[in-house]
Parts: C-alpha cells; sequence; structure tokens
C-alpha cells in the first residue's frame, strides 16, 4: 500500500528546521576521543537512519561494517597507519599540508583503536542474481555519499561524534572487512563520546549568502 506523508504546515515547518538548524551547527569533528563504551544498540540504530536515505533506483547500494573487536581494530589500524605515513612522507603537495596544519592531522591515528566502534563503510557498485549475472546499480557514489550524511547527522543528534577517514589507496579495507569484490570502501568513522577536554579549530561555516543563491 502507499505510504502517506504526514503534513506539517508551513509555520511550522519553518519553526522545526530553524530549531533543527541550531543542532547541526552545534555539530563539530572531533580529533580527541573518549573510550566510554557505546552500545551496540546504538550503532544498529544509527545504522538503520542511514538506510533510510533516498538511492538511485531504490537500489540502497551501501554497506556498514561496524568493527568493535579490539583485535580487528588493531589490524586496521596498522594497516591504515602504514598508508597514512607514506601519504604524508611522499605523496601530500605542500598546498594540501598547508590546508591540514590548521587541523593538526598527521599518520597517527589512535582513534582507531580507542574508539569502541570503527564503521567502515562500503559502496557495492554491482549486484549478483542468483544466477550469478550482474544485478545494475545507479548513482552508486551519490547515494552513499548522502546515507554518510544521515549516519552523521544522526551520531550528533544521540551525543556521540565521528569523523570521516578515507586512507588512500583504501582497497585493503576490503579485505580486512571481508567483503566481496562487488563492493569498495567509501569511508571509514571511528564512533565515540568526545573525550571531555576536546577541543576543536574555531572554524566559521560559510553564510547563507555564500552557498545559496535564490532565483
Amino acid at each position: 500500500m502507499p505510504y502517506h506523508l504526514p503534513y506539517v504546515p508551513p509555520e511550522e515547518a519553518t519553526h522545526r528546521l530553524a530549531e533543527e538548524y541550531q543542532i547541526t551547527n552545534s555539530r563539530r569533528t572531533v580529533r580527541h576521543f573518549s573510550d566510554q563504551a557505546v552500545p551496540k544498540e546504538a550503532i544498529e540504530w544509527a545504522i538503520r537512519i542511514a538506510g533510510t536515505a533516498p538511492s538511485g533506483a531504490h537500489r540502497q547500494p551501501w554497506r556498514f561494517v561496524a568493527i568493535g573487536d579490539p583485535e580487528k581494530k588493531r589490524q586496521l589500524r596498522e594497516r591504515v597507519e602504514e598508508e597514512e605515513r607514506k601519504f604524508y612522507d611522499e605523496r601530500i603537495t605542500e598546498e594540501w599540508a598547508d590546508a591540514l596544519r590548521l587541523l593538526g592531522t598527521d599518520f597517527v591515528k589512535e582513534h582507531i583503536t580507542t574508539a569502541p566502534w570503527v564503521i567502515v563503510v562500503f559502496r557495492e557498485d554491482y549486484g549478483v542474481a542468483e544466477d550469478g549475472s550482474k544485478i545494475k546499480n545507479y548513482y552508486m557514489t551519490e547515494s552513499v555519499g548522502i546515507a554518510v550524511g544521515f549516519l552523521i547527522q544522526a551520531l550528533h543528534r544521540a551525543g556521540l561524534t565521528t569523523l570521516t577517514h578515507t586512507p588512500a589507496p583504501m582497497s585493503f579495507l576490503r579485505e580486512i572487512c571481508n567483503r566481496p569484490v562487488t563492493e569498495k570502501p567509501f569511508v571509514l568513522m571511528p564512533v565515540v563520546y568526545p573525550h571531555p577536554e576536546a577541543q576543536v579549530p574555531d572554524l566559521q561555516r560559510k553564510t547563507l549568502e555564500e552557498i545559496a543563491t535564490f532565483l
């Protein structure tokens, strides 16, 4: 049966969006984490929320691997830092290094082992039918990107924090997470409570006038 969306009057819609902005504008990417436990059930609900995102032809080409096992996280950190060290030592441009300097990032990724959970998001490039034939997916990158946005916002509203991490190359994530060749790593996200003394750069977001045009 068709699903009918509830009606919200225009004035109420504006009010709700203004309140939502206050919540979303308080979100920050944090790099100083607490080791406080995060319930598995919270991760399950966050992934369910991410799975409500729109997708090309409703193919839902996302797969979420939530890693809580300490040994698996240790292996993950080891491989990530191996690639990140190469990036900072050999691949990064001077311009890129200048842009990152304000954030204080380097190849050391202790958040991977500190975080109680690490979610690795994969993009499914195509499905496989029972007879072995390929099932085409559509707008995979766009769809998974939207789902990740849903996930970030869900975690923020729950008082949790994360950062989006894309080590390059990322193919080793498929091996560690035991994913098929039909899927490609998209992003790695620790899920944690921020450290009580965590500090973030005082960065300013662009104004509405800078990001929007009304015609």
